[in-house]
C-alpha cells in the first residue's frame, strides 16, 4: 500500500518493521505481567486487551505529525494495553497497580478524567505511558523489551461502550452531524457519566452494609440484622437448626445428610419473617412442637435416615399451624419448596392430621 510519507516518516516506518516482534512480545508480556498482578490484589475487570499498531494506523499517524517524532521510541502507542473497569473507583486501583507493575512515564501520562467536558465522557481514560522493568524481563538478546513505551489506557464498562457507540455513531463517515443530534449525544453522555458515578457510590453504601451487618451478627443483635439471601447464607453457617435435627434423628436413631438449606430462605420471607432475630425467635419458640411433630411423623416408622432440613421445615409448619393454618396453608410450604403440584396437597392433608396427634403442653 502507498502511504503519503516523507523520507523521515519512510525511515520511521522501517524501524516499526524491524521491531515489530519486539513488539508484540513486549504486548504479551505486559498484558501477562498486569493480569497477574491484579488477580493477586483481587481487583476485579471485565476486559483487558493489548494491541500492536498496524501498519495502516502509523502510517495514518506519520502523515499526520510524522515530523514530531523523531525516532520510532517516540511513539509511545504502538503497544497499546487497554483495561477496562465494572466500576469508576476500580480505575484508581488499577492504576496503583500499574505504578508498582511498571516504570511510568508521568511526563507523558494523561488523565484525560480532568478534562471535565460534557462530552467527554466516553474518552475519560486514565492513560499511562510505560516500560517493562528488569524485574519482568530482562532478555540480552532482546534489550528492547526493557526499553520500548508502551500505553495502557484505564476506563469503566460505561465508558468504554460510550466511545464505541460515540465513535460509530457520530463520526462515521463524512457528513457534519447536525447541532441538534450532537445536543443530544452530549446529553446521553452526561447521563451515563452519573450512572457510572451512581453505581461506584452505590457499591461503597453496601459494602459498609454488610460491613453494619456483620458487626451485628458478631455482636448478637440479631434483631438489627434484615433477612436476605447473604445474611441467611452466613446465619447457615452458624448451623443454627442443628440441636432440633439431633433431636429428631434420636427419634430413630437416624442418620443426617446434607441437602441445600436456601430454600427456606424463601419460605421464611413468604411467612412474614423480616430479620434474623425473627427467625432466632423461632427456633426459641418452636423447637419443642417441631420436635413433638417429628414424633408423629416418625414414631411408627424406621427411616433411619432423614434430610438436614427437617428441623427448619417442621418449624415452619408448626409455625403455620400454631396461627391456625390448615392444610391449604401447609399447601402453600410445599408449593413455594417444591413448585406447584396436585400432590402437594394431599401431602398437606396427612401432615394436618398427623400434626392433630401433637400433645399440648
Amino acid at each position: 500500500m502507498n502511504y503519503q510519507l516523507d523520507l523521515h516518516g519512510e525511515a520511521l516506518m522501517e524501524q516499526y518493521h524491524e521491531l515489530y516482534p519486539v513488539y508484540q512480545r513486549l504486548a504479551q508480556l505486559a498484558e501477562d505481567a498486569l493480569r497477574k498482578a491484579l488477580k493477586e490484589q483481587h481487583v476485579s475487570i471485565t476486559v483487558m486487551e493489548h494491541r500492536v499498531k498496524t501498519e495502516a494506523s502509523l502510517a495514518g499517524k506519520l502523515e499526520l505529525k510524522g515530523a514530531k517524532y523523531h525516532s520510532i521510541a517516540n511513539v509511545t502507542d504502538i503497544v497499546g494495553i487497554r483495561v477496562v473497569t465494572f466500576y469508576s473507583n476500580d480505575v484508581d486501583k488499577v492504576a496503583a497497580i500499574v505504578n508498582e507493575c511498571f516504570q511510568v512515564d508521568w511526563n507523558n501520562s494523561v488523565d484525560k478524567r480532568k478534562l471535565h467536558r460534557l462530552d467527554s465522557f466516553g474518552y475519560n481514560s486514565l492513560h499511562y505511558i510505560c516500560r517493562l522493568p528488569k524485574t519482568i524481563v530482562d532478555d540480552p538478546d532482546m534489550p528492547q523489551l526493557n526499553e520500548i513505551s508502551f500505553e495502557i489506557q484505564m476506563r469503566t464498562a460505561l465508558q468504554h461502550v460510550w466511545s464505541t457507540l460515540d465513535h460509530d455513531t457520530a463520526y462515521k463517515g463524512n457528513v457534519t452531524i447536525p447541532r441538534e443530534y450532537q445536543r443530544q449525544f452530549k446529553r446521553l453522555a452526561g447521563m451515563l457519566e452519573l450512572i457510572d458515578d451512581e453505581f461506584s457510590r452505590l457499591r461503597n453504601v453496601l459494602t459498609e452494609y454488610r460491613r453494619q451487618m456483620l458487626a451485628l451478627e458478631a455482636s448478637g443483635q440479631l434483631d438489627e440484622v434484615d433477612l436476605n439471601a447473604e445474611t441467611f447464607r452466613r446465619y447457615l453457617e452458624m448451623h443454627p437448626f442443628a440441636r432440633l435435627n439431633e433431636r429428631i434423628a434420636a427419634i430413630n436413631q437416624a442418620e443426617l445428610y446434607p441437602v441445600p438449606m436456601m430454600p427456606f430462605f424463601r419460605v421464611l420471607q413468604k411467612l412474614g419473617f423480616e430479620t434474623l432475630g425473627d427467625v432466632n425467635r423461632l427456633i426459641e419458640e418452636y423447637s419443642d412442637d417441631a420436635y413433638r411433630l417429628a414424633i408423629s411423623q416418625l414414631g411408627t416408622t424406621d427411616l433411619d435416615i432423614l434430610s438436614e432440613n427437617i428441623g427448619v421445615q417442621n418449624l415452619c409448619f408448626v409455625y403455620v399451624l400454631k396461627r391456625g393454618g390448615g392444610p391449604a396453608e401447609l399447601c402453600q410450604i410445599y408449593d413455594w419448596l417444591n413448585g406447584y403440584d396436585s400432590s402437594n396437597m394431599e401431602l398437606a392433608k396427612e401432615l394436618f392430621l398427623q400434626a392433630q396427634k401433637i400433645t399440648p403442653d
